[in-house]
């Protein structure tokens, strides 16, 4: 299994599904992979870091050319928790830090069930099979990823697997 590839002793995972809280995840994640580092000298092979992105913050998980092309078929559609005070972007705004993670170990586990979800809306919209867009994009994550079969299933099994569980929305 992929989440036992990773170190053993410091191991977390961050739940997210809301759009408008991905940010705190990917900020949070980056004190925590920081803080060991400076305050603990470990160092990236000592740490093993998932960001879990589901329902709302699914899109998140693609890089900059899918936003590109579907980035106003996301933000319709990305939940969260008010889109009045905080509106969906139509571009992926935090590619450049998960790639950052990304160097330090970062592992993203996408929801299958919200990536086909999002499949069938841009199929829908744009006139394409469904299973090109699935294709498409499970093809062109932001990061390394792990496509699992649902987003809540890989943070129990993460747990399971003595991850802490860091949940943010």
């Amino acid at each position: 299994d992929w989440l036992d590839q990773a170190p053993e002793a410091h191991r977390v995972i961050f739940d997210t599904w809301m759009a408008d809280k991905f940010g705190e995840a990917v900020a949070f994640a980056g004190n925590w992979a920081r803080i060991n580092k400076e305050q603990y000298g470990l160092t990236d092979a000592d740490l093993a870091l998932v960001i879990v992105a589901r329902h709302g913050s699914a899109p998140f998980a693609f890089n900059e050319a899918i936003w590109a092309k579907y980035g106003k078929i996301f933000a319709a559609n990305m939940s969260a928790n008010d889109k009045v005070a905080h509106p969906n972007p139509v571009t992926n705004v935090h590619a450049e830090r998960l790639a950052s993670l990304a160097k330090q170990g970062m592992r993203l586990a996408v929801c299958n069930l919200t990536t086909r979800a999002y499949t069938r809306m841009i199929g829908k919209e744009t006139g394409t099979d469904p299973e090109v867009v699935y294709k498409e994009l499970t093809a062109n994550p932001v990061a390394p990823a792990t496509f699992v079969p649902a987003g809540i299933v890989a943070v129990t099994r993460a747990q399971e697997r003595g991850y802490a569980l860091v949940s943010i929305g």
